[in-house]
């Protein structure tokens, strides 16, 4: 370990995205031993100090702050971890980037294109390392169907599909805001599924299959007024429970989304299915460690769908696991996001998705929700 450079984590926010990113960060060196970088668990932040102590107690970080500001501040931090509610993206990672400190963002970048933007600015300006967490690239099958189609096995390809469809809200008892419901307080997240689930979707599609162009788009909220938690009254909805869009890709290829919380069955129900003019591509996050993959090259009397069971050693990422046959998770995406972040790091490259990438995500959910309000076909403006 004594050859190994310090990478010194400040962590704000202690939910959901908090633990998967501490178990990277404690995991990541594990598996990837050659790594050049470990990570240390310096300062966790939280608003409620009896919570985030108890957090930095089970996850091991060496000190509790209160006030995001301190952390940013201090000598002894090298990165920001911002695993915040969105509308606090853009106040920290402004200020961690000005105080020299490498940031690392939960996705979305931000609520709106406009508040992106000067978080791009101050990145760039201070020359900081940065990603955004769209962990769902760094599955194995997922970055699997990426080397499929670089390698052109796919061809020309013509339709691209994605759904990511949940269950969770569909309660009109469900109160929204606060600490746990966040999401459904749309001054706090920005959208609804549009930023949380179809965000998701929109990266990985970009990232395998290219820009999308313009898009046309339908979104509805189901229940109108929910109880606000923090207030005790009933306010109304800001956000979207649902949206469909459709679209056009740079390559001329096709685009059809869906995502929505009134999805009864479905928990977390991802998936995406490519056509191309050689093969077709389908994965599902319910089996993710299979990739779908039907090639009409194969000879007639044994062409058909084959299951690709992605945990061979030459397959991505895992030959850092267990014996082939052996299926790793969801966690695990996270542990690979942390691992590249911290190569690129040592080779001096930038670590996709960086805040650029990603702000080229957050045109397209704004010109999705626009499409929707206004029933029209919208340009995203995207350059990718």
């Amino acid at each position: 370990m004594s050859d190994k450079k310090e990478f010194r984590v400040g962590l704000i926010g202690y939910g959901f995205m908090g633990r998967t990113h501490s178990n990277a960060y404690k995991r990541v060196g594990d598996f990837f031993p050659d790594l050049k970088y470990r990570p240390v668990l310096k300062a966790v932040c939280a608003r409620n100090e009896e919570r985030v102590t108890a957090f930095a107690e089970q996850w091991g970080y060496e000190s509790v702050e209160t006030d995001w500001r301190k952390v940013v501040a201090r000598d002894d931090i090298d990165a920001i971890d911002i695993c915040t509610p969105n509308n606090m993206h853009a106040e920290i990672a402004i200020a961690a980037a000005e105080a020299g400190k490498m940031v690392l963002c939960e996705k979305p970048l931000a609520r709106t294109v406009a508040e992106a933007q000067p978080m791009v600015d101050a990145i760039e300006k201070a020359g900081v390392a940065n990603t955004v967490y769209y962990n769902y690239r760094r599955i194995p099958a997922v970055t699997l169907a990426k080397q499929l189609i670089d390698a052109g096995k796919l061809g020309k390809i013509f339709h691209y599909r994605a759904n990511f469809l949940q269950d969770w809200t569909i309660s009109p008892e469900l109160p929204q805001g606060g600490e746990g419901l966040w999401r459904l307080d749309n001054d706090a997240a920005g959208s609804g599924v549009t930023g949380d689930l179809l965000a998701h979707c929109i990266d990985t599609a970009m990232w395998l299959n290219g820009g999308i162009k313009d898009v046309s788009a339908m979104t509805e909220t189901f229940i109108k007024e929910r109880v606000h938690s923090l207030t005790g009254e009933k306010q109304k909805v800001g956000i979207d429970d649902a949206c469909i869009f459709h679209c056009h890709f740079d390559n001329g290829s096709l685009g059809l989304f869906e995502s929505t919380r009134y999805a009864r069955g479905h928990k977390a129900l991802y998936t995406f299915e490519i056509n191309g003019e050689h093969a077709s591509i389908k994965w599902n996050l319910h089996d993710l460690t299979r990739l779908e993959y039907f090639d009409h090259r194969d000879e007639s009397i044994e062409r058909g769908w084959r299951s690709i069971h992605v945990t061979d050693g030459d397959q991505p990422y895992m030959d850092k696991w267990w014996v082939p046959g052996l299926s790793i998770g969801y966690e695990h995406s996270f542990v690979h996001q942390v691992a590249d972040f911290l190569q690129c790091l040592e080779e001096g490259k930038p670590c996709s998705p960086t805040f650029k990438e990603a702000q080229e995500t957050q045109k397209v959910c704004e010109a999705v929700l626009e499409s929707a309000k206004s029933k029209s076909w919208k340009d995203t403006g995207v350059s990718w």
